[in-house]
């Protein structure tokens, strides 16, 4: 197995380059050396040299010394030699004078060059040991970086492993998916079967409510004709009815059949079309009491009292009527009233207040006044567009529908929303109080439409349609529906199903 030094092993590049260096600074220092040996071997001769001379002049110096007594006891015999001794002396005095100045140059440039070089070699050392510190501050980082490699070549290996298993399982996910939308085709075949299997008892269904309320109309129809059949063959007398309904007092009336009643009525209202207008009040009179009449002799259920749902029986009121009219031939006012389009509009039950709603979520109350709109307040807290809006009988509250699959319910004079009446699959298309401030509908386009019981916040009933619901109008018990299949149904909220269905075409 390859050690850590070995060639083949894992630091093997690292002993390369650390040879490598060795091997230069080895080839400087050698160089450098070259240098020096041909300095050192010249400056130890000037230093042999110098010390030769030095001995040199002391040999002169004690012979001088000791030629002096000599030369005294000598006298004439020897002056000749002696002059002559002195001038040689002289001459190797002056010789050796030149020499040592010489040297001393040379002594001294040579002790430049060596302070030169001193200096050079210690800048080099400098260097030298800068350079082991990077090599050290390098061999660490190498250690490191090899480390981090190796981590890293264990992630790759590990997030290789990771792919390969998340491959394998997205290939499995694929053929699920496969799987599932196979079973999703068949699923969705079987309800669209299912579907018009239901479409086609739904048109039945309908088929025969429509044939027994035909039925039942035929009859009521036939039950008051003979009613009728039989009050035409007494005797009345007509001249006392319209004394009597139009508010007279006479004491003597003849007591009349309910089941002429209506014949009558009906005469009198013939006669006040022909006639010109008296007053308003006395033909609204006669024309709700013969609405009455006819209500209780065609409705299907005679109610006894109370209605079935425990509320007391409200009556119709009176019909106003129009004696003129104009078209409007300019607009009073004309107000930026939101940010974008204005999708409804409606009045409070005074006409003093009224509430707009558009695309931009908001919900925008303003006060009538003088045929000008003067803001009051804005309702915020819807999470999409508003598509209807609806005042309560009270004008207290204020019922929307919007974008987001519901509806929201506020107060007046508070701005965040009250409660979200949420239910709905799709946006809301109408929502609309009932003749109480406790009790709301509204319609989708996910074909249901909805009667909601406020005071609990809950959905009490769902109705569904084939047909996406676009508006809806609210009675007593009654809900008029209208729908994108050209059609308008009628339902009791009293009953489980709808009583009647009218196409528009």
């Amino acid at each position: 197995m390859a050690g850590p030094g070995s060639p083949g092993g894992p630091c093997a590049p690292a002993a390369a380059w650390k040879r490598h260096i060795v091997r230069q600074l080895r080839l400087r220092d050698r160089k450098q050396k070259a240098l020096f040996l041909e300095l050192v071997p010249a400056y130890n001769h000037l230093l042999e040299k110098a010390e030769l001379l030095a001995n040199f002049s002391e040999q002169l110096k004690s012979e001088e010394v000791a030629s002096t007594p000599n030369l005294d006891s000598w006298g004439n015999e020897f002056s000749g030699l002696v002059s002559d001794q002195v001038s040689s002396a002289a001459s190797l005095r002056a010789k050796w004078q030149e020499e040592k100045k010489g040297l001393q140059l040379v002594c001294g440039e040579m002790a430049y060059q060596v302070v030169k070089k001193s200096a050079a070699l210690e800048t080099l050392q400098s260097q030298l040991e800068e350079r082991q510190g990077r090599l050290e501050a390098l061999q660490a980082c190498v250690a490191q970086l090899q480390e981090t490699r190796a981590q890293q070549v264990r992630q790759l290996e590990e997030r290789r492993a990771e792919n390969a298993a998340q491959r394998e399982a997205y290939r499995t996910l694929l053929k699920q998916a496969a799987h599932q939308e196979a079973a999703l085709r068949r699923l969705q075949e079987e309800a669209r079967d299912l579907l018009e299997l239901l479409v086609q008892r739904k048109a039945r269904a309908a088929a025969e409510c429509n044939l027994r309320n035909e039925r039942r109309e035929r009859a009521n129809q036939a039950r008051v004709s003979q009613e009728l059949k039989r009050a035409a063959k007494r005797t009345v007398s007509v001249s006392e009815i319209p004394d009597t309904l139009e508010g007279g007092t006479r004491e003597e009336t003849v007591p009349l059949a309910p089941a002429a009643m209506p014949e009558l009525l009906e005469r009198e209202a013939c006669e006040k079309w022909k006639r010109p207008f008296r007053s308003a009040s006395a033909t609204s009179l006669t024309l709700s009491r013969c609405v009455d009449v006819v209500k209780g002799l065609l409705d299907f259920k005679k109610r006894r009292g109370h209605s079935v749902g425990g509320a007391p029986e409200q009556r119709y009121q009176s019909l106003p009527v129009c004696v003129s009219a104009r078209i409007p031939a300019q607009a009073q006012d004309v107000l930026d009233a939101h940010l974008s389009e204005v999708n409804a509009v409606c009045f409070g039950p005074n006409s003093s207040l009224l509430a707009t709603g558009g695309a931009d979520q908001l919900i925008h109350l303003w006060n009538v006044v003088g045929g000008r709109l003067e803001a009051n307040q804005t309702l915020r807290g819807a999470g999409g567009s508003i598509t209807s809006v609806d005042f309560d009988p009270s004008g207290s509250q204020v019922l929307a529908a919007t974008y987001n699959q519901a509806a929201q319910l506020w107060k007046v004079g508070e701005t965040q929303s009250k409660e979200t009446l949420s239910g709905h699959k799709d946006k809301v298309t109408a929502a609309k109080f009932k003749l109480t401030r406790h009790q709301a509908v509204t319609g989708s386009r996910d074909r249901t439409v909805k009667e909601w019981d406020l005071g609990r916040a809950y959905c009490s009933r769902t109705i569904n349609v084939l047909s996406y619901c676009n508006d809806v109008v609210c009675g007593d018990h009654i809900i008029i529906s209208g729908h994108n299949d050209q059609k308008i149904r009628f339902w009791d909220s009293r009953l489980a199903l709808n009583f009647s269905c009218l196409s528009c075409d």
